[in-house]
């Protein structure tokens, strides 16, 4: 096997183990290979291993590295900050934002998203725990923008998204489940809400017990960085 076809099986197998602890279908969650510094060919390479979802922090290194890619049935994310003046690019070249946080952004996605693709996939980032060098919306003006977003159109609403502090002592256990039962709630509203986007390499079982399903995996799936 290759590294890339080891490492993709081992995170496999650990999401299957986590599945199992917590009574769920390993089916539930879907592995974001976040190729973020990764060329085109680290990609491919990954993509031949099974992996199908990538995900991309910078719009300028993705529009690099998507034409050479084109052959490949890849899905895109979007899960970095966006910027006013990206949100054209993005709104193109994506099929799923993580990272949407302004009502103002939403608008611009929405009125951007080009009339031959489908609506634009997004999740509501949330900053679960409050830290001002982090984005996202707070839980009290989350309602705002679930307005705003649900009345545009070429925007379908999928979940929430968080990316809990470093260095909590539950391995953001609590800030998991604070995020997945927030979700709950919205969904006696907004039955084909299904996405909670959360869990990294460090704690990305902890978040599979709490709900999630979408990780989103570095490292450990592509190796150290050169």
């Amino acid at each position: 096997m290759t590294e890339p076809s080891v490492r993709w099986t081992a995170l496999q197998q650990r999401i299957d183990q986590a599945c199992r602890a917590a009574g769920r279908d390993p089916d539930e969650v879907t592995l974001l290979a976040v190729s973020k510094t990764r060329d085109a060919a680290a990609i491919r390479a990954l993509h031949q291993a099974g992996a199908r979802h990538f995900g991309e922090n910078y719009l300028q290194e993705a529009l690099e590295k998507q034409p050479a890619l084109t052959d490949l049935p890849l899905v895109w994310h979007f899960i970095g900050p966006i910027q006013s003046n990206k949100t054209r690019e993005i709104a193109s070249h994506f099929h799923w934002v993580h990272s949407l946080d302004r009502v103002k952004i939403a608008r611009r996605l929405n009125d951007q998203r080009p009339a031959s693709l489908p609506p634009l996939n997004v999740c509501l980032q949330v900053n679960i725990d409050d830290e001002t060098s982090k984005s996202g919306v707070s839980l009290a003006e989350l309602p705002t923008l679930v307005e705003a977003v649900t009345a545009l159109p070429r925007l379908q609403w999928r979940g929430l998204m968080a990316i809990p502090r470093a260095d909590a002592p539950d391995h953001n256990r609590a800030a998991f489940r604070t995020l997945a039962m927030t979700l709950s709630q919205w969904r006696h509203t907004i039955p084909g809400l299904d996405t909670l986007s959360m869990g990294m390499s460090d704690d990305f079982e902890v978040a599979i017990a709490e709900g999630a399903t979408l990780i989103r995996i570095g490292t450990a799936l592509f190796g150290p960085r050169n």
